[in-house]
């Protein structure tokens, strides 16, 4: 049993919680996901990594409460524990790997989206802790979506602040506010990380190969089972097929194809649709937790 010691309303429907994780919080790094359960009958949430303190043995996750599960999620409170934790998961992010001179020689933006700013936060920090600045924009629809920022502004050397509606910071998307950074304000970048949901991480994604600049996204908002078994995740990067949740969660942002990602994603939700997969993916098809068997 894991207990809660923190939880926290960030935004509508948008809630943080602490998790007393020992030995996840001694094992994980910025990039990786864990997967929650919140009793014997429950459904497997993958949620990525927004925090962990290994000293305390905690790990910080950040979800939005949208369907049946992650409602369930939020009626537990501190002092609760939920039945399953299981992590790390998925592979770290690649500038944990590079060594402090490599770093220092790259001008980072991040972007991040929505409730993407959870994974954001933990590789951001990991940069301020190697003595790496880098700059932050943080897009949302509106104001009131906005999370995470006075957290980001401790670790980000500038914080960029985007909504749709201009109810505050800069008026417009993340590309608008990316090319105000470029064009307008002088800055300079040599790598983008993307994370968000997946038309945002499209977009950015195609701007930024116009400009030149690697991008990395991270395809975390297409998993379902989180193992490998269920194919859900399937993705094209490239010429080959890839699972987000065991060759990533994060691929070359210009090198996926999101708009199969996000057809399969719609197929995938029917029993119908799942069989058609199946049936157009032959061998490389996931055939295990997804009930694809039941529906052919």
């Amino acid at each position: 049993m894991y207990k809660i010691m923190k939880k926290e309303l960030l935004a509508n429907n948008i809630y943080l919680m602490d998790i007393l994780a020992p030995r996840v919080a001694k094992s994980c790094y910025p990039g990786q996901f864990v997967i929650v359960k919140i009793d014997e009958k429950g459904e497997r949430i993958p949620l990525t990594i927004c925090d962990y303190d290994r000293e305390a043995g905690t790990v910080t996750i950040v979800f939005q409460a949208v369907g049946y599960s992650t409602k369930k999620m939020v009626e537990y409170e501190v002092g609760d524990s939920y039945r399953d934790f299981i992590g790390p998961l998925g592979c770290k992010s690649e500038l944990v790997d590079e060594t402090a001179e490599e770093l220092a020689k790259k001008k980072i933006l991040f972007v991040a989206g929505g409730v993407g700013t959870a994974p954001v936060y933990p590789q951001v920090k990991w940069m301020k802790e190697q003595g790496v600045d880098v700059d932050c924009i943080i897009g949302a629809r509106n104001k009131d979506l906005i999370i995470l920022e006075d957290a980001m502004k401790g670790v980000a050397k500038n914080v960029y602040v985007a909504t749709d509606d201009g109810s505050y910071g800069f008026k417009g998307n993340v590309n608008d506010c990316i090319k105000d950074l470029i064009h307008n304000q002088g800055k300079e970048y040599n790598l983008v990380i993307a994370i968000g949901p997946i038309i945002m991480m499209k977009f950015v994604s195609i701007l930024t190969k116009e400009l030149g600049i690697p991008t990395i996204v991270s395809m975390n908002p297409i998993m379902v089972d989180g193992t490998g078994m269920c194919g859900g995740c399937r993705l094209t990067v490239g010429n080959e097929v890839k699972f987000a949740c065991v060759d990533g969660p994060e691929f070359d942002g210009h090198l996926v194809d999101f708009d199969e990602s996000m057809k399969r994603q719609q197929m995938y939700k029917t029993a119908e649709g799942r069989a058609i997969l199946k049936e157009k993916e032959g061998a490389t098809h996931k055939n295990g937790g997804c009930g694809c068997s039941d529906n052919a």
